[in-house]
């Protein structure tokens, strides 16, 4: 009888009787440890991807309902007032307090509106102040007579933009109270404004609807002035390291 054997397609023996299994082909080892190794990365950044997505829009969620879109900036200073004596006793000789609020708006920040409250004791009118940088305007609306008043910005009383939010984040603190001076400012009116959709969006914002005229700048002064303050109205306020006193007349 003959006896026929199989070789196991599993392994075989070798002459002593061990086990031989059979070698693993490279090209397929490589190929499938590759694709291994790809879906892993593959899976990886899709991962990191979600999760930077869920940080940019958590973030982004957390600025537009938590922190407020437009600050708004508290800013007070001491002056003296070479006008008023200092015995006055309303007066903290020599000095007086100047108070007002302030936002930057628009895009790049470049519009400053400033509210200028009641003042306590002084000869004032309340008033918003809007200096548009980009235009290179400035209006006043007087609250007391709710008159808008337009003229070019001057810049050697307003600060740049980014100056100003320094000086305003610097007073915000209550650390910083300067003690300064006032300069005297007199503007006259010299014509009716129209048409204000012609003067930016803030300003048209601001003086849409209301009477808006348009100013004439006189020399500025430091010190004591006589002056007639017939139709005339005055504005305190800051946007420099000085107080000026705005004083608004018509002819």
């Amino acid at each position: 009888m003959v006896k026929i054997g199989f070789n196991s397609p599993v392994g075989q023996k070798d002459a002593k009787g061990a086990l031989l299994l059979p070698e693993p082909d490279p090209e397929s080892v490589a190929a499938s440890g590759g694709d291994n190794a790809t879906g892993r990365c593959l899976f990886t950044l899709l991962g990191l991807a979600f999760i930077l997505s869920g940080l940019i829009i958590g973030g982004a969620c957390l600025y537009r309902f938590i922190v407020p879109k437009n600050k708004v900036f508290h800013g007070e200073m001491r002056y003296v007032d070479s006008n008023i004596p200092s015995h006055a006793p309303e007066t903290k000789a020599p000095y007086f307090l100047a108070l007002e609020d302030v936002q930057f708006l628009g895009d790049n920040k470049n519009v400053a509106v400033i509210n200028v409250p009641v003042p306590d004791f002084e000869d004032y009118d309340p008033a918003v102040i809007i200096h548009d940088f980009e235009l290179l305007l400035t209006a006043y609306l007087d609250l007391s007579l709710d008159n808008c008043y337009v003229i070019a910005l001057n810049t050697s009383i307003v600060m740049p933009p980014r100056n100003l939010l320094d000086l305003f984040m610097r007073l915000t603190t209550g650390s910083y109270l300067p003690q300064t001076y006032l300069v005297h400012e007199d503007l006259m009116v010299t014509e009716r404004i129209d048409n204000v959709d012609e003067l930016g969006y803030f300003i048209y914002r601001l003086c849409s609807g209301k009477k808006t005229y348009r100013l004439q700048r006189k020399e500025m002064q430091k010190g004591i002035q006589k002056r007639s303050t017939v139709n005339c109205r005055r504005i305190k306020h800051f946007a420099n390291n000085f107080v000026t006193d705005t004083m608004i007349c018509e002819p």
